[in-house]
């Protein structure tokens, strides 16, 4: 049985005894996703590490490490 038609089925059930529909599959995906990111920001500041743009100041500080590399050979 697919996701869909366990669904279908849930909502019919719910329609017989006169209770609120479950939530459509995948309507919170969205939500999920922004929890996780909010999450892996939350350890990031407990780890000491920036919150946002880590991905940029990680590729900033390998530039620098190599443009220094670069300088100390000549």
């Amino acid at each position: 049985m697919s996701i869909t038609q366990q669904y279908l089925l849930d909502a019919h059930r719910a329609r017989q005894h006169g209770e609120a529909a479950p939530p459509a599959p995948g309507s919170h995906a969205w939500r999920l996703v922004r929890e996780l990111r909010d999450h892996g920001r939350f350890r990031a500041v407990l780890a000491g590490r920036p919150a946002r743009g880590r991905l940029w100041w990680r590729l900033r500080s390998r530039r620098a490490d190599v443009s220094r590399r670069a300088h100390a050979r000549v």
